[in-house]
């Protein structure tokens, strides 16, 4: 297989707090792969140094071959490895358009027309096409993270990672931007997602990774997880979680 993401005994801590003690996986390339466990476990922090949001402090995380360590372009890197966030991260004051092409001008440096037209399409994708023109702060929630993740596949990235790209939304609307995601995952891309959707998991992935107080305790198939979980916390977290 042709791996894409590895972690190596990956450690993290915010002061006193350790989030990662030890993390090790790896993600091979057009694979969807879940990240699952209790708020704190330490999965978000996981995809955040994968987007070098934040630095690790011992261990290597190697994206394509390549330390993270040597990457010196972080807005090209970004462009590969692009991620949709939990508030929307959109720009208030630029409209739906402005804020897809802006990324696609100013890091990859391609003209006006062209970068409206990629936008435009990939706008189309998620269904927002009819609000180019639109103030991302007009919008409701499910709206923007869709307009998000219009602007996530405008940069035509290699991988594409999700922070719990639901979690603040509305129950009514984290359907809408589920069935987008879901759409993307025809597309053989490689995905990483941080979700609390349990159903949305269980449906989407190739892979689970379920962590506890900052490790990596189960990496399996959906099938594996859902049904026959190995260890006692997986099971806990199961019986907790709204499955059907």
């Amino acid at each position: 297989m042709n791996k894409v993401i590895e972690f190596k005994n990956v450690y993290k801590s915010f002061g006193s707090l350790k989030v990662l003690q030890g993390v090790d996986f790896e993600i091979n390339k057009g694979e969807i792969v879940c990240l699952l466990g209790s708020s704190g476990c330490g999965k978000s922090t996981s995809l955040r140094m994968i987007n070098l949001l934040e630095q690790k402090d011992s261990g290597d995380i190697i994206v394509e071959g390549k330390s993270v360590d040597e990457i010196k372009d972080i807005n090209q890197y970004r462009a590969k490895v692009a991620m949709v966030f939990q508030q929307f991260n959109l720009f208030k004051n630029l409209d739906v358009l402005s804020n897809c092409t802006i990324a696609l001008r100013k890091a990859l440096k391609i003209n006006k027309k062209e970068a409206e037209e990629i936008a435009i399409n990939n706008l189309k994708k998620v269904g927002m096409e009819n609000f180019i023109h639109a103030k991302s702060d007009t919008l409701s929630g499910g709206q923007k993270q869709r307009v998000a993740i219009a602007r996530m596949l405008s940069l035509n990235p290699d991988i594409l990672l999700f922070d719990e790209p639901t979690s603040a939304l509305d129950p009514e609307m984290v359907n809408e931007v589920l069935n987008v995601i879901k759409s993307l995952t025809h597309e053989n891309r490689t995905m990483v997602i941080v979700t609390h959707e349990m159903n949305f998991a269980k449906e989407v992935a190739n892979r689970i990774i379920f962590m506890d107080q900052g490790k990596v305790i189960e990496n399996c198939s959906p099938e594996e997880f859902f049904t026959n979980p190995k260890t006692e916390r997986a099971k806990a977290f199961l019986a907790n979680s709204n499955i059907h």
